[in-house]
């Protein structure tokens, strides 16, 4: 008996660093990554079928950004902010910073 273990495997590959301040948790490097798919043979990618468009990620708290440095989604600016005092990531809900203890 002969079990063959195949398929499509998503693999993501990173393009390029840039020194650029993530706006919402202060990392101070974002990426531009590519999600490329491959045939893989017993869970060994051997060549690619599908290549992704890049992105740009903030590889500390996963926000994606576009081509121009906005964030793509509103929600994720909404649960988590930086204090503009002490620039550590905090939750939007709050009034005063846990950190430095600051009015926001």
């Amino acid at each position: 008996m002969f079990f063959f273990i195949g398929g499509v495997q998503p693999r993501t590959i990173t393009l390029a660093r840039v020194d650029r301040v993530c706006t919402v948790c202060a990392h101070p490097e974002i990426c531009q990554k590519r999600v490329d798919h491959y045939v893989s043979l017993f869970f060994i990618p051997l060549f690619p079928v599908k290549r992704g468009t890049p992105f740009w990620i903030c590889e500390n708290c996963n926000t994606e950004y576009d081509d121009f440095g906005a964030p793509l989604t509103a929600q994720r600016l909404a649960e988590k902010m930086v204090c503009p005092h002490c620039r550590r990531p905090i939750s939007a809900d709050y009034t005063y910073c846990p950190y430095c203890g600051k009015i926001l």
